[in-house]
């Protein structure tokens, strides 16, 4: 039976790029996606290059909570364990969107969805399951006030909004990767570099600079994330963020401050009317550094 891969965002770019990739190394690939003429578009053409790649399309719209569960209810219900879980789909939205809740959109679709989808699946992976979040570079530049994100009054620049989402990324992959320890399964983010796809705002390439000098093709911005889910020489590696070109980097000071991760983490699950986790980190976590926020 083929491993199962768990992938959202794949109608454009890495995403589609990726889930190619793991057809092509066996895995049944599941995507999650907003718009399913599209996604059935991918699928066509993921079949086309690799012959009987098992390719599943599911409805998922990260923005809006209700979806994600349905998303998540389906996996548990009709495949196995997923042995892989890649939280790819992001979006870089103008200044001022929210969504019906009053959330800053950014915020909700690159970590609040990806939050709660995880949540869901993670008793459910497989016992060595890897779970991957694309995050950024831009997290170095980011800062995160967590009244903020939820006020539908803010008034937030479409640069702040989308740096924050992005240190929420990593902030969640550093907390999670605590929670997983020991356990079997893996947590990593990475940045896959500034890539030229169509969903790359106008805004965001005129600050490429402060992500990347160079533009990647959408072929090579996805080699770290199929780096990270395919090879043996990461087997076993958690809680670590990777910049291009597959390379472990320290994070951004203020993502490795756990009072944070913690802070964000104890939100996110009210946002997403999940059970409390009144899990403190551990005590050898005392070694990572602690900044005020």
């Amino acid at each position: 039976m083929a491993p199962v891969a768990v992938i959202t965002g794949t109608t454009h770019g890495i995403g589609r790029v990726t889930a190619l990739g793991l057809a092509r190394a066996g895995y049944r690939v599941v995507m999650l996606c907003r718009d399913m003429p599209a996604s059935q578009c991918t699928a066509d053409g993921i079949r086309a290059q690799v012959p009987g790649a098992a390719i599943d399309s599911l409805y998922c719209d990260l923005a809006h909570l209700g979806t994600v569960r349905a998303a998540a209810d389906l996996i548990i219900t009709r495949f196995p364990p997923p042995s892989l879980l890649i939280n790819n789909a992001g979006v870089a939205t103008m200044r001022g969107r929210r969504t019906a809740a009053g959330m800053d959109y950014n915020f909700a679709v690159n970590h609040l969805g990806h939050f709660l989808l995880t949540e869901l699946l993670r008793p459910h992976l497989a016992p060595t399951a890897r779970i991957l979040i694309v995050a950024s570079r831009a997290h170095y530049r980011g800062v995160l006030d967590l009244a903020a994100v939820a006020d539908p009054h803010e008034r937030v620049g479409a640069t702040r909004s989308y740096a924050r989402s992005k240190l929420a990324n990593v902030l969640h992959c550093l907390a999670l990767a605590r929670r997983l320890a020991g356990s079997g399964r893996s947590v990593n983010c990475l940045h896959p570099g500034v890539v030229a796809t169509n969903l790359l705002p106008g805004w965001l390439v005129r600050i490429k600079r402060l992500l990347g000098s160079t533009m990647f093709d959408a072929e090579r911005g996805a080699a770290t994330t199929l780096h990270l889910a395919l090879s043996p020489d990461v087997a076993g590696t958690s809680g670590r963020y990777f910049d291009e070109c597959s390379v472990a980097q320290a994070s951004s000071a203020l993502s490795q401050d756990v009072a944070l991760q913690e802070a964000l983490w104890q939100r996110s699950l009210a946002w997403a009317e999940l059970p409390d986790d009144a899990r403190a980190p551990r005590p050898h976590d005392a070694d990572q550094r602690t900044l005020p926020h």
